[in-house]
């Protein structure tokens, strides 16, 4: 169980999270949605230990093991697709196939071995979607993962996390879209 307790958080004079309170139960989607700026990527970095709260706390996390889906892509680039997901795992040949069925899913059978800097903007989201699938977590945060993907793509990879999200793990998905939620099956909490 992971339990925030009054956080709080200010950049300067602008306050974006005033004793936000929030429990996700073991093996549930806890949905964020919010208007822009309220502080849904605050709240989840400070959940993944990015980022440390002004005052309030994080119960559950000790020693947790955190994937995360950042609002950028953050690959590196001079890698190749199936490089950047294996860079959260041992290249072990279990890893390297389970890397390549996530990719194909993803539909990127045809660009595992092309270099990050080579794929295109909705591409390397689905890397970065595989990526922190195939890492060993207890906690799997996605900040918008879905952002810049078009209707049909979306829906293969809702469905590639829904199908892959590790038994008994936590999962806090930032998203604008209730479709969104719905699909996963997540619970839905407003900031």
């Amino acid at each position: 169980m992971i339990e925030i307790k009054n956080i709080c958080k200010s950049y300067g004079s602008k306050q974006v999270l005033d004793n936000v309170n929030l429990t996700v139960a073991p093996g549930e989607m806890t949905c964020i949605m919010g208007a822009s700026g309220i502080g849904k990527t605050t709240l989840v970095n400070i959940v993944a230990g990015i980022v440390v709260p002004d005052s309030g706390i994080v119960l559950g996390m000790d020693n947790a093991k955190v994937a995360t889906v950042f609002q950028e892509d953050r690959l590196l680039e001079w890698e190749t697709a199936l490089s950047n997901v294996l860079f959260v795992t041992s290249p072990a040949r279990q890893h390297v196939s389970t890397a390549k069925s996530l990719l194909t899913r993803a539909g990127l059978a045809d660009s595992i071995n092309k270099k990050a800097a080579k794929l295109s903007g909705g591409m390397k989201r689905r890397v970065c979607i595989c990526r922190a699938l195939i890492a060993d977590y207890d906690m799997l945060i996605l900040d918008e993962p879905f952002k810049g993907l078009d209707g049909d793509t979306k829906l293969v990879m809702m469905q590639l996390v829904k199908d892959n999200l590790r038994k008994g793990a936590s999962a806090l998905c930032v998203t604008h879209d209730v479709s969104e939620v719905e699909f996963m099956g997540g619970k839905l909490v407003g900031l």
